[in-house]
């Protein structure tokens, strides 16, 4: 049975986490097949957005009993590179060149609630859950500390990571850690809704933004205008602007 089952839309690409019976468990199998499909989705120039979920009953509840079995048997350096695996899917989703979404249904645990947090949105059903529970057997979730540390206060980031418990939908996207909570009998209809607005505004334009706003982590305040300077001269020069502007003047 394949890792990941791929749909391809109008124009957005559906990306499945499929070990429904492992409850979508991480391993390095699952792992390697999201890089590869991202990687391949970044080379469609109609793409608007990729869409991330999970068959079953959960989006993803962690690393597998395997995979925590091998951790522990395995050296210094065997456990560097698995983590490096990890790390590259993170560092992977962001430079993708359209948006990332991942649409949460169930539970998004452990590395499931981190592969969800490295998305660029997340959406959830209302009944979802999330937590970083990693603490309670002597871990940390520290790769995607990077991210959440980007997304919610530090006080929140702190509590979140120290205390590890599980906290639904509607207080993750009050801690602003996801952006909307639909009901869960509307949910497939409230993503598709949600993703028709990609296809409405300009390809490039959401390309250019989703890079620059991750270029600007770290940059003192001159440095990040002078990137959005480099940026908007960029961006007057697409094919989609042109004709974006076109339209407007001749109204």
């Amino acid at each position: 049975m394949s890792e990941i089952l791929i749909a391809q839309g109008n124009s957005a690409l559906s990306i499945t986490l499929n070990r429904p019976e492992k409850r979508n468990a991480l391993n390095d199998a699952l792992i390697n097949s999201l890089k590869d499909a991202l990687r391949e989705a970044d080379k469609d120039t109609n793409l608007r957005a990729i869409v991330i979920k999970g068959a079953g009953k959960d989006f993803c509840s962690g690393a597998d009993l395997s995979a925590l079995r091998k951790i522990s048997e395995s050296s210094v350096l065997e456990n560097l590179a698995d983590a490096e695996n990890l790390m590259e899917l993170y560092a992977l989703i962001r430079k993708t060149k359209v948006p990332v979404i991942a649409t949460v249904h169930g539970r998004a645990l452990a590395g499931g609630c981190g592969l969800a947090t490295a998305c660029d949105i997340v959406l959830a059903a209302k009944s979802a859950s999330f937590g970083y529970p990693e603490v309670k057997i002597g871990f940390v979730p520290a790769m995607v500390m990077a991210i959440l540390r980007r997304n919610v206060s530090e006080k929140r980031a702190f509590e979140l990571t120290t205390q590890g418990f599980e906290f639904s939908a509607e207080e993750a996207e009050r801690f602003g850690l996801i952006n909307r909570v639909f009901a869960d009998e509307s949910f497939a209809e409230d993503v598709k809704n949600y993703l028709s607005v990609y296809t409405k505004v300009s390809r490039s334009a959401v390309i250019l933004s989703k890079r620059l706003l991750y270029q600007m982590d770290g940059m003192i305040f001159e440095t990040a205008l002078r990137s959005g300077v480099d940026i908007n001269t960029i961006a007057r020069l697409t094919d989609d602007y042109q004709t974006g502007i076109a339209k407007f003047l001749n109204k």
